[in-house]
């Protein structure tokens, strides 16, 4: 049974799991040619299992990710579930930007409003030279106040004084979004950054999870330790049981790109809860952590925001490659 957990101060529970629209299943390898089939048959399952938790951006997939998401919703599931987008806010050069990307993001979903709305992927930079330089802020109160958005947030790529510095600035944030597994406890936001941002009343999203995929992985030198501990579980039910464990946490994203993968999510967000790892656990998980941070030096997610590549480098690609080689001892063969 799915598990509903505290979102800040909104008053509303989202599933324990919430499905993240950035790594849907494609054809022939190509991130903007989306298979809706597969799309629709995903969300709709993750709707009938009690997932009420959808997460896009104007960017992923090429562009394409937030019209699959409409698509996915479209056959009367809408008011089933809360829908949060985000603010490209490196787009906004002009007064009119912020709206003019919104009403066109709302187009895409095929929907009025979106519950959640995050200006997306700040840092020092983004912050500065567009959120406040334009006063995007004031816009999206505009825009909340018109009844486009619900909820106004944030998702986050700097250090944890850059993160405090955007909590603090605005107090009627409801929420933020970070990425957080047992791998990036001390990176950007990281552990402080969570519990700093859901003692101010914000509900806490995370995103990566698993890594971009890494922490799923069979990797032959973790797999004693797993074997070692009391109970059967996946790596992947281990790193999102860790995060469920917190209660600071609200929901889990996760970038599925099969329907075999919302089933094991959805299983193992039924079996979540606060404090549900023993000290046994917790310490396996650091041991786990210690061996794969000696094993894989390039923190790489596969998010894709290095892209494209004016070189015309697949960076993603080739980190992935050099990672997987040496966390199953076969560089040489790569």
């Amino acid at each position: 049974m799915m598990q509903y957990r505290k979102f800040g101060n909104i008053g509303w529970q989202p599933s324990a799991l919430g499905f993240g629209c950035m790594r849907l299943p494609i054809i022939d390898g190509k991130a903007d040619q989306i298979d809706q089939d597969k799309v629709n048959t995903m969300i709709h399952t993750a709707i009938e299992a009690g997932v009420n938790y959808y997460d896009t951006a104007y960017g992923y997939h090429g562009g394409k990710s937030e019209a699959a998401l409409g698509k996915a919703l479209a056959s009367g599931l809408r008011d089933k579930v809360r829908v949060a987008d985000k603010s490209p806010v490196w787009l906004i050069h002009e007064p009119g930007d912020f709206d003019r990307l919104l009403d066109e993001q709302l187009t895409r979903v095929q929907t009025d409003h979106f519950d959640l709305y995050l200006l997306h992927a700040l840092n020092r930079g983004s912050w500065t030279d567009h959120v406040l330089k334009h006063d995007v802020i004031k816009r999206a109160e505009a825009a909340r106040a018109d009844g486009r958005i619900r909820h106004l947030g944030f998702s986050f790529h700097d250090n944890l004084e850059t993160f405090k510095t955007i909590v603090d600035h605005y107090d009627k944030w409801d929420f933020c979004q970070i990425q957080y597994n047992y791998m990036d406890t001390a990176y950007q936001a990281g552990t402080e950054g969570l519990r700093y941002a859901a003692a101010k009343g914000l509900g806490v999203v995370i995103m990566e999870p698993l890594l971009g995929g890494k922490l799923a992985l069979d990797i032959p030198a973790v797999r004693p330790l797993w074997q070692s501990a009391s109970r059967d579980a996946t790596p992947a039910d281990w790193a999102l049981q860790w995060l469920w464990n917190q209660p600071e946490v609200s929901v889990v994203l996760s970038g599925m790109s099969t329907l075999e993968q919302v089933e094991q999510n959805i299983a193992s967000a039924g079996r979540s809860g606060i404090g549900t790892l023993t000290a046994a656990d917790n310490e396996l998980i650091l041991k786990v952590r210690e061996v794969v941070n000696n094993l894989s030096p390039i923190p790489c997610t596969r998010c894709e925001y290095c892209l494209p590549c004016p070189q015309g480098v697949n960076i993603p690609r080739n980190f992935d490659v050099y990672n997987k080689a040496l966390l199953y001892d076969a560089l040489a063969d790569s």
